[in-house]
């Protein structure tokens, strides 16, 4: 996959303030405000900032946290796990393969098949509904 690249001004202006905070300035959304938190729609959620397809809406459950939750990604390369030791933690963050956008975390507390929870701000995606 090839790589998107822009500096962080460019990112500035393609972006809204929040989508540029969370996606590359590694923010979150505040819990149960996203516009994907609740939603039931059939689709594939892509990347806000390069449109990479990245998450199925069938992979997607309701875990309670306050976040889109997905149990696996589109594909296998479609994230990037990374090793997050900010916040006096050491947790998984995900980014987009192609641009680095920060998209949220994984955890190790999700349903079968994978065990997994990608706990993803809405706020860095945007769901293309399936026809």
């Amino acid at each position: 996959m090839e790589k998107l690249e822009k500096t962080l001004e460019e990112w500035r202006e393609m972006l809204d303030p929040e989508q540029y905070n969370v996606c590359r300035l590694k923010g979150t959304e505040r819990p149960f405000s996203g516009k994907y938190n609740e939603t039931k729609i059939d689709g594939v959620y892509h990347c806000i900032c390069c449109n990479e397809p990245l998450f199925d809406s069938t992979t997607k459950f309701d875990s309670g946290c306050g976040w889109p939750s997905f149990y696996a990604p589109i594909e296998g390369r479609a994230v990037v796990e990374i090793r997050d030791m900010s916040h006096g933690m050491i947790r998984t963050e995900v980014v987009c393969a192609k641009c680095d956008a920060h998209l949220g975390h994984v955890f190790p507390d999700g349903p079968p098949p994978t065990g997994l929870r990608y706990c993803i701000n809405s706020v860095c995606l945007d769901l293309v509904p399936r026809e």
